[in-house]
């Protein structure tokens, strides 16, 4: 077994008794720029200027060698030309790195997303995941991004990690599928239309979020974009059921990610105590650090501390942050990039 694995999944277990004294997990939108248009979210309105370069992320990583699992987000973090050079960066300074997930629109030159994935391969990362966005059959994931031919440029992607996959065994994708009111009730159609072209997909091969606002994540605060919360909670419920079990961290907490997502629809509340500023911590792409996507309460900024965020993590609004999120008033949420932290942190309350 990885001596990388298991220290990741001895950390989250020591997160279940103590807080740590520093983060495992990275979320970090490396840019803003984005190829999309989505009906649900505003990024790709943003023309951002000033965001970190690569010298200054390099600092970062090497300042902050402590993270277990590196989200690279955005925007379209592939737009970025350097996206390699700096998971290199993450990749060479985090001893401990196990795990780099990463989502993409499929919208750039695919073999070129497949270079730079195959180059990312070479790092020596025990698990790379990437997470291909489909939130709609043909015409409805089109109309939803906002972009024509984007449907099939998803499934060619898909089709193209299959391949690399039969080389490097550390490379994992999966399709992930935002339900929002704009696709409402139409996963299941969604599957079988992907099922036409690639007939070995499964149920399992969908990661599942429902549509949520943020200011500083999806950039659509007060837009309307959730369908009825209970017709969501049931649809979920039905996938649920078409999933097949799943040995293995990652399906489990999968499971678990879903069934609470049912009980946060329907509560409108977090189900599981938050791990941000503990476990995780959110950084955007001009340095500043959140306690989490969804919540815009800056703590501090990573260029004003010299990259470090020994001060920043210590400081007085982030003790102020831990005390509200103690308190439970934290914003409510339920997001993959949150909860799998939560989930991990929170296993004793799973067993009782």
């Amino acid at each position: 077994m990885d001596k990388r694995f298991i220290g990741l999944g001895l950390t989250a277990l020591r997160n279940n008794f103590a807080a740590l004294k520093r983060p495992y997990k990275l979320t970090f939108s490396v840019t803003y720029r984005c190829q999309s248009r989505c009906l649900t979210c505003n990024i790709w309105q943003l023309k951002p200027a000033g965001e970190l370069s690569l010298d200054e992320i390099g600092e970062f990583a090497r300042k902050n060698p402590h993270f277990r699992w590196i989200e690279i987000t955005g925007g379209e973090p592939f737009l970025r030309s350097d996206i390699v050079d700096i998971v290199r960066a993450f990749s060479e300074h985090s001893d401990g790195l196990y795990l780099l997930t990463m989502p993409t629109n499929s919208l750039i030159n695919k073999d070129l997303l497949l270079r730079n994935i195959s180059a990312m391969l070479e790092l020596g990362i025990p698990k790379i995941s990437i997470t291909i966005s489909l939130d709609g059959y043909r015409e409805l994931h089109d109309r939803i991004r906002g972009i024509p031919g984007n449907f099939d440029r998803a499934i060619a992607l898909y089709k193209g990690i299959a391949e690399l996959r039969k080389e490097h065994r550390n490379l994992f994708s999966v399709f992930g599928y935002t339900m929002s009111r704009y696709n409402a009730g139409m996963f299941v159609k969604t599957y079988e239309e992907v099922k036409k072209e690639i007939p070995e997909i499964r149920y399992n091969d969908f990661h599942i979020n429902a549509a949520q606002t943020s200011e500083i994540y999806y950039k659509n605060s007060g837009m309307d974009i959730r369908s009825e919360n209970r017709a969501m909670a049931d649809e979920i419920r039905s996938i649920l059921k078409r999933r097949s079990f799943e040995i293995g961290a990652i399906p489990q907490i999968e499971s678990v990610f879903l069934r609470k997502l049912v009980r946060y629809l329907m509560t409108n509340r977090s189900p599981m105590r938050s791990r941000s500023l503990d476990a995780s911590l959110f950084l955007d792409s001009y340095g500043n650090v959140y306690p989490s996507i969804m919540w815009s309460r800056k703590i501090g900024n990573i260029r004003e501390a010299q990259y470090s965020l020994d001060g920043i993590w210590e400081n007085e609004e982030a003790g102020e942050v831990r005390r509200l999120i103690r308190e439970g008033r934290e914003p409510s949420c339920w997001t993959a990039c949150e909860a799998y932290q939560s989930i991990v942190g929170n296993i004793k309350s799973l067993l009782v």
